[in-house]
């Protein structure tokens, strides 16, 4: 069982505030961590009872899609978490480390 249209996705190596803040300068709306966790700079205790990472708890979104939302919205959400998860992560010592020793 779970809510129709919410949905979490996390991106390692990147801090979810960052994430949420850039989205937010494109005119997206999303959340960080669980609903539970709301609020909170730490990793959400949901996603690490769930077996999530630290890392991944880390960079987690929590999207809600609702009635109003379109095909529009969610390309549009998608292209802009493509550029701005690029832009982070070339940004993250801890990525460019990684992908160097890959």
């Amino acid at each position: 069982r779970r809510l129709p249209g919410n949905s979490n996705i996390s991106f390692k190596f990147i801090n979810g505030e960052d994430l949420l803040l850039n989205l937010d300068m494109n005119g997206v709306c999303v959340s960080t961590g669980s609903a539970c966790s709301s609020g909170s700079n730490s990793p959400s205790h949901v996603l690490l009872a769930i077996g999530l990472s630290e890392d991944f708890a880390k960079g987690s979104l929590r999207i809600t899609f609702g009635r109003e939302n379109t095909k529009e919205d969610v390309d549009y959400l998608i292209e802009a978490l493509i550029k701005i998860v690029n832009k982070l992560r070339n940004m993250s010592s801890e990525y460019l480390e990684f992908v160097k020793n890959k």
